[in-house]
């Protein structure tokens, strides 16, 4: 007999009532990995992300790799192909998102000390060679994730499990804060 319990029906999964979806998009630009893309479409589903949109050469279902990493994700979370990334992101930016690059640079942001403003996009870029430059450039915020060990980056799909979870966190801690005042 299987003795897990599902989240959402704990007591524990009424704090993140009304918070579907989540007002934040993932762009993912040219990553390469299906398997990375599968843990985005299994992460995003997990933390009720508005869309995944996949840009450049990124891979898209229906692939087999894509499907063993996603479990069935690429199937509920919403998504789609794009071959023209500073495109879509002129789109989004016009209906008010906040454009986040997750890239180390000299001007980025912690992402522990950044207060997104929602609704936002997230972009990640290959998992070598990062972001193409136009559209690194596109990006109202750049943000970093904390590296504190001799490796200076995390794989592509583990670096979106940190920034999304820490989304989701600061997003319900407004509403609850919205809620309070009231």
């Amino acid at each position: 007999m299987d003795s897990r319990t599902p989240f959402r029906a704990t007591n524990a999964g009424t704090t993140y009532e009304g918070i579907q979806p989540l007002p934040v998009r993932v762009l993912l630009e040219n990553v390469r990995s299906l398997y990375n893309v599968g843990s985005f479409f299994r992460t995003g589903d997990a933390t009720a992300l508005e869309k995944l949109i996949l840009a450049g050469f990124t891979g898209f279902p229906p692939q087999n790799m894509i499907s063993k990493t996603a479990l069935g994700a690429e199937e509920t979370l919403p998504w789609e192909h794009t071959k023209h990334p500073v495109e879509a992101v002129v789109a989004m930016r016009e209906a008010g998102y906040e454009i986040v690059a997750i890239e180390t640079t000299v001007h980025a942001v912690d992402l522990f000390d950044w207060r997104p403003r929602f609704p936002v996009c997230i972009l990640f870029g290959h998992e070598t060679d990062g972001l193409t430059p136009e559209l690194s450039a596109q990006a109202d915020t750049h943000v970093r994730i904390p590296m504190l060990g001799q490796k200076h980056s995390l794989n592509v799909a583990t670096a979106g499990g940190v920034v999304l979870y820490e989304l989701l966190r600061k997003y319900r801690a407004l509403r609850q804060e919205a809620a309070f005042r009231g």
